[in-house]
Order: C-alpha cells, then sequence, then structure tokens
C-alpha cells in the first residue's frame, strides 16, 4: 500500500509544483506529488521550453535566407515542418522524462491522478486522488500547496480546432499557413507570430489595446513593432475581432483598426488572448481561500486564506512565468519549514519575450516609475554603437534603464534586441542587491561582449555614455 500521510501535499508536478516538492525533500519533509497530466506542466511539455526549440528552428531558418550578409551562399533552402516539430516534441519529452528522475532521486511519491481538497482531518488537510473519474486514493498532510496551472483563455467563435488554433495546436502545425492572423500580442502571441513569419507566413497581428506588447515599456513595444513591421508583419492595434466564418481551408475574419474596417480571409488564425486558472475541481469550496478574476489571491508568502493551504504560479496570478512558479514553490516551501525567507517582490521577477529581436524586462517601467511620483533619470544606449552586436549581424536593439534621480535605485531595466533574454538577469541580480548606479558604474562589463550596451544605458542615465 502507498503511503498516505505526508507532511506536505503538492497539487500539481509543474515548474511550481515540481521545484516545491524537491526543495521540501532537501528540507527533509516527506512529500507527495499530484498529477493528471504530466510532469514539468504546460511549460515545459506545452510552453515555454518547445516553444523555444521551435523558435530556434526559425532563427536558422532566417540566417540561412540571409547568408550573403557573412559571405555565404546556398540555393535550394527548405525545412521539413514534420521534423522541425518533431525535434520540438522530442526536447519535451526528455525533459519530462527528467523531471520524473528528479522527484525519484528525491523520494518524492508520485500520484498520478487529479487532486482536490477534501475537507480536514485533525491538524491534517485532506486530498483526494482520482483517475477518469474514479477514486485512486486519499492523502493527509499539513500543509497543501496548490499549483494547477492555467489554460488559455478562449474567445468566443474562435473555439480551437484545425481552423483556430490555441497555443497547442500552434506548436504542432502539420501545415505552413501562407496567411496567418494572431490575436493578442502578448508574448505567446508575439512569439508565435515571430515564429511564422520567420518561417515564411504572412502573418498579421491584431491587439485590442493600443500598442503591442502591453506590459513593456512604451519605448521599448514602440522599437519591437518596427523591427517586426520591418520584416513583413503588419500589425493592426485597437483592433476590435467581428465574427470568424470558417471555410473548408480557411477563415474570413472582420478587424475594425485606425477607424477603418477590413474583411480579411485567412488560412489559419491564432488566439493567444491570455489565460485563466485552473480553479474548477480543486476543492476550493466551502474554504477560505479567495479568487479573483480566476485567480487564487495569496500573500507574499503564497498562503491563501485557508490555514495550510497555498497557492504558486500561474493558479496565484500574474506575472505568469515559470520562473515565478519556482520561485514561489521554493520561497512558500522554505517559509513551511520555519527557515527566515524574504517575502516575493514580483518587481523582480524578470518577464522574457523570445522572438525576433528578443524582449526582456525587469522592475518598473519608465511610465509606472513616474506614475508613482518618482523623479527618475533614464539611460539608453543602440546596439548599433556595440561592436559586438555590429559583428554578430544584430546591429538592431536598445537597452534602457530607470532610476531613482534622488537615490540612485535602479527602478527598472528594459531591452530588446539578439540575446537580451540571456543578459537581463544582471539587471534582475542588481535589483535583488538594491544595487544603485553606482555599483553598476563601477562594474566591470567584458569586451567585446552585447553586454556592454548595458553599462552604456547606466552611464547614459547620468550624462556619462562613452560610444554615444
Amino acid at each position: 500500500m502507498a503511503e498516505t500521510e505526508f507532511d506536505l501535499i503538492v497539487v500539481g508536478g509543474g515548474p511550481g509544483g515540481y521545484v516545491a516538492a524537491i526543495r521540501a525533500a532537501q528540507l527533509k519533509l516527506k512529500v507527495a506529488v499530484v498529477e493528471s497530466t504530466h510532469l514539468g506542466g504546460i511549460c515545459l511539455n506545452w510552453g515555454c521550453i518547445p516553444t523555444k526549440t521551435l523558435l530556434r528552428s526559425s532563427e536558422i531558418n532566417h540566417l540561412l535566407h540571409n547568408l550573403g550578409e557573412f559571405g555565404f551562399a546556398a540555393d535550394n533552402i527548405r525545412y521539413d515542418l514534420d521534423k522541425v516539430v518533431k525535434r520540438s516534441r522530442g526536447v519535451a519529452k526528455q525533459l519530462s522524462s527528467g523531471i520524473g528522475h528528479l522527484l525519484r532521486k528525491n523520494k518524492v511519491s508520485v500520484f498520478d491522478g487529479h487532486g482536490a481538497l477534501d475537507g480536514t482531518e485533525g491538524q491534517a488537510r485532506k486530498v483526494a486522488v482520482t483517475k477518469d473519474g474514479a477514486a485512486v486514493t486519499s492523502l493527509t498532510a499539513p500543509h497543501v500547496i496548490l499549483a494547477t496551472g492555467a489554460r488559455a483563455r478562449v474567445l468566443p467563435g474562435l473555439e480551437p480546432d484545425n481552423l483556430v488554433w490555441s497555443y497547442r495546436e500552434a506548436m504542432v502545425p502539420t501545415l505552413m499557413p501562407r496567411r496567418l492572423l494572431v490575436i493578442g500580442s502578448g508574448a505567446i502571441g508575439i512569439e508565435f507570430a515571430s515564429f511564422y513569419r520567420n518561417m515564411g507566413a504572412e502573418v498579421t497581428v491584431a491587439e485590442v489595446v493600443d500598442r503591442i506588447l502591453p506590459v513593456e515599456d512604451v519605448e521599448i513595444a514602440a522599437f519591437a513593432r518596427k523591427a517586426f513591421e520591418k520584416q513583413g508583419m503588419r500589425i493592426l492595434t485597437g483592433a476590435k475581432i467581428g465574427k470568424a466564418e470558417k471555410g473548408e481551408d480557411s477563415v474570413t475574419i472582420s478587424i475594425e483598426a485606425d477607424g477603418k474596417a477590413e474583411t480579411l480571409e485567412f488560412d489559419r488564425v491564432i488566439s493567444a488572448v491570455g489565460i485563466v486558472g485552473n480553479i474548477e475541481g480543486i476543492g476550493l469550496e466551502g474554504t477560505k481561500v479567495v479568487v479573483e478574476k480566476t485567480h487564487v489571491v495569496i500573500d507574499h508568502f503564497c498562503r491563501t486564506g485557508e490555514p495550510g493551504v497555498y497557492a504558486i504560479g500561474d493558479l496565484a496570478g500574474a506575472p505568469w512565468l515559470a520562473h515565478k512558479a519556482s520561485h514561489e514553490g521554493v520561497l512558500c516551501v522554505e517559509k513551511i519549514a520555519g527557515l527566515d525567507v524574504h517575502p516575493i517582490d514580483w518587481t523582480n521577477i524578470p518577464g522574457c519575450t523570445y522572438c525576433r529581436p528578443q524582449v526582456a524586462s525587469v522592475g518598473w517601467t519608465e511610465a509606472k516609475a513616474r506614475a508613482e511620483g518618482r523623479e527618475v533619470r533614464v539611460g539608453r544606449f543602440p546596439f548599433i554603437g556595440n561592436g559586438k552586436a555590429i559583428a554578430m549581424g544584430e546591429p538592431e536593439g536598445m537597452a534602457k534603464t530607470v532610476f531613482d534621480a534622488n537615490t540612485g535605485e535602479l527602478l527598472g531595466a528594459h531591452l530588446v534586441g539578439a540575446e537580451v533574454t540571456e543578459m537581463i538577469q544582471g539587471f534582475a541580480i542588481g535589483r535583488t542587491l538594491e544595487t544603485t548606479e553606482q555599483e553598476l558604474m563601477h562594474t566591470v562589463f567584458p569586451h567585446p561582449t552585447v553586454s556592454e550596451t548595458m553599462h552604456e544605458a547606466v552611464l547614459d542615465a547620468w550624462g556619462q555614455a562613452i560610444h554615444f
């Protein structure tokens, strides 16, 4: 008989859940994970990892069609879409299998099924585990972490099928659409738009608000838009989407933008208009857990309103990022174990969009800082002034920094350009260490690297940029 009494039960085995379980095991807690579908969650299986694999293929396709710039020539360049997709799925499968190994290595008990709160037993919470509607077992523990994640928001009339795709269908295409509409310009929408454009599709992006990448700094978003349009994307902002008429192998849809209404035909449509938390069927009824806009409300230690019940990751709201979920999982477990931990500061969580050019940021935007009443100093540095970026053939980009003018506090950093998703962690560390401009100015950045743009953007905020 499997053990049923634990110190901690984690419901959900995604990047929040499995990381929380492993950290708890390291702290000598007896841990169970309940997962209904696949270890690694959406991120590993249908999100972060397989999309980056696809984007890598699209970057290679772009380079192959622009070899002349580097002194090369090639004829009859082509790709095999089935192999592109197969590699993406293979990478996801490989890493998902690795999660199972890590859990076994750390002696975490894994239960295959759907977990739901099922009342209390003394001081312990009860979690009922079912599979295909049939009872599997009942687990107890004084602490339960809910890490059930989220799913794509579905617009009426745009339910996923062979013509209208959610992220899942868009990740495993059986054909390359000639004309593609992407509804939504957040990270998911823009990454798919970038992939399909780099693979040769005619891409239109429709966004309901007045700019793309709405959570990013206005200046960075505008820079990215110009780059996308230069690549041949058509971008419609302030767009209203009308009724979709589905044909045999195409979708006709009316779009109103900039005071102009058009009826356009597309081979496929990708709907990327946000997510909703998986709050259904996890036993929240009758508890003190508070839900707002499909997400569980938590404090800065991931505690819900119900004693002994915690929530992390996408279930607990924005930012909807895997590394945020993992960090919350570790913080939450360490708090449960009695360690002295700092409450989470969600503004210190970097965000990355892996389009071409990449976009990355951490902290406040310039607009947010000014809205908070801060007097700010803003620095900027273009990639065209950076030797490494030019040598790479990637001169399109910009680094932007936002400082408190009186204290020198780094309020935010915003990057667009090649490999900025690898660079933003430098500013994230700076934010965590509560650095000022002085420490960043006196840090020696290696030459030649694209990271030198970060240094110059700091210097520029204080009128000391050298190469601009």
